[in-house]
């Protein structure tokens, strides 16, 4: 068939049998494009409703922490004007010009020019009626894509008929007075965004190893001071637990019962018991005075990492790859309960007297802390992106410190309110965190850094790497657990090169002499 029969092909009486590879081939064309042709290079339309609501939202996440402050409006002109209206007088919260509630009588925002900036100006304020039914503390509320929005008015705010503030004096001592409240969200909020008021580093003594105690045949995976201060015990991968001198550094006692790794040690000090879990599903009760297992403790399905003792009830928590914390009753070795919502291995726990009771770090990159009445988490901070290792609790301070590969966060509580990021980065699998009662935090790292750090600032004072036995490879320089005695003046290291490293601070230092690492303020706060 000729090429010139190639328009009568698209005819539906002619078989397909009929036609060329060159007309099939242009009938496909053709559908193709009837089909793309009426959107072919066309954008997809937005839906105006969604990005109201989307700009809304970016609006108040943006402003929310300065919403309050009153921005006074423009001058009227000396031309005659009807009188504006008062009851669409509101709140600008991104320093714009104030707005009225719909009618041209009375001054409306500047013209925009973006399209983002034109759906701002379409977010509704907060009209009369809602103005008029003031919530406790000056809060408004405004209707702004089918949801409420809640905006705060100072109640010393003076906002005048036509959206004029009376007083810009006023306004800056508000402003002011907001920043310098330490107890409000709204003034952390501000505060945390300021590198001006960001606290200055307490100088802080530098330390430095005195003791390297050898006697493990295996890596030293944990450490546990006794409460009493005169020694303190080490577990091991090579399956034993043995008890050191604290002023000496001499091996007192050498516990076996462990068919595995020993991962995590505790001791009570309201009893004369000290409990451990390993890598063998076990978690055992020591009594110290036979030195001997009383307990054991069955249940785990997998290797257990992390054990902690409740200060003030007969209760020992557990975590470890089945992803669950459970709680067991120290004196019946009955499971009290369990705790489940992780969804990886839980690898640090923290227990501590009041509310939350139990905090739990977990390679799900989540801390939760628990409930123990209810049995489930309180509040799960996903703030991390990176596993959970290490947590540690301020002896003072109501905070506590959770330290991962990304960064080092601290939060405050009962709640988790997240404060802020550490200053600096160490840029290693932080494995172990410890806080003394000065303020100095020692983090640990998997490549052995062991970095010092303020606790009210965030500064890091101190970078120091921890040196092998001889013999040992450069791998095994880890850093696995880490424990400040009783006193806060001493640091122990328990490290993969099968040693117990001893730590104190400098006794002649000044800071003069040593002044350590300069300190700069954050320039751009992050959020999370």
């Amino acid at each position: 068939m000729a090429a010139t029969e190639a328009p009568e092909s698209f005819a539906p009486d002619i078989p397909v049998e009929t036609k060329t590879i060159k007309a099939l081939t242009l009938q496909s064309l053709k559908r193709t494009f009837d089909v793309f042709a009426s959107s072919y290079g066309q954008p997809t339309p937005l839906d105006e409703s969604s990005q109201l609501l989307k700009a809304a939202i970016k609006y108040r996440d943006e402003y929310a922490h300065v919403s309050h402050v009153v921005a006074p409006a423009p001058a009227p002109k000396p031309t005659a004007a009807p009188p504006p209206s008062a009851a669409g007088a509101t709140l600008s919260a991104a320093g714009a010009a104030t707005a009225i509630d719909g009618d041209a009588t009375g001054p409306s925002r500047p013209e925009s020019r973006s399209s983002i900036a034109k759906l701002i100006d379409q977010i509704p304020a907060a009209p009369a009626a809602a103005a008029s039914e003031k919530r406790p503390g000056g809060a408004a509320a405004a209707v702004v894509g089918g949801q409420q929005m809640v905006l705060y008015q100072p109640p010393g705010a003076i906002v005048a008929a036509g959206g004029r503030a009376a007083d810009a004096a006023a306004q800056q001592r508000a402003v002011m007075s907001v920043i310098n409240d330490k107890g409000s969200n709204s003034s952390a909020a501000v505060s945390r965004r300021l590198a001006s008021k960001w606290p200055r580093p307490v100088w802080h003594a530098p330390w430095k190893m005195y003791r390297v105690i050898s006697g493990h045949l295996g890596w030293v995976r944990c450490v546990a001071v006794d409460p009493g201060n005169e020694w303190f015990a080490t577990g091991s991968a090579d399956r034993t637990i043995k008890i050191w001198d604290m002023a000496s550094g001499q091996l007192k006692l050498t516990l076996t019962g462990h068919i595995e790794q020993v991962t995590g040690l505790a001791v009570s000090a309201r009893h004369p018991y000290m409990f451990s879990c390993g890598l063998d599903k076990m978690v055992k009760c020591w009594d110290l005075e036979q030195n001997k297992v009383i307990r054991s403790y069955h249940g785990h399905l997998s290797g257990v990492y992390c054990i902690a003792l409740h200060p003030s009830l007969d209760v020992l928590m557990t975590g470890g790859r089945d992803s669950v914390v459970r709680v067991w009753d120290m004196r019946t070795a009955v499971q009290a309960m369990v705790l489940s919502g992780h969804d990886q291995t839980v690898c640090s726990l923290l227990s501590q007297a009041p509310d939350p009771q139990v905090i739990s770090g977990s390679h799900d990159s989540t801390i939760r802390l628990w409930d123990l009445r209810k049995g489930k988490a309180s509040a799960v901070l996903t703030h991390h992106k990176k596993s959970i290792r290490a947590l540690a609790l301020h002896p003072q301070d109501f905070a506590f410190a959770s330290a991962s590969a990304e960064n080092i966060k601290k939060w405050a509580l009962p709640d988790g309110d997240f404060l802020h990021n550490m200053l600096s980065q160490q840029r290693a699998i932080i494995n172990s965190m410890a806080i003394n009662q000065d303020g100095v935090v020692a983090t640990g790292g998997d490549n052995g850094s062991l970095w010092w750090w303020d606790w009210r600032s965030g500064h890091c004072f101190q970078q120091d790497e921890t040196v092998v036995q001889p013999g040992s490879l450069e791998s095994e320089a880890t850093l696995y657990d880490m424990v400040f005695d009783m006193s806060g003046s001493r640091l122990i290291t328990a490290e993969g090169d099968k040693t117990v490293k001893m730590w104190r601070e400098v006794e002649d230092a000044t800071p003069e002499t040593h002044p350590g690492l300069p300190f700069r303020p954050p320039k751009d706060i992050k959020r999370f």
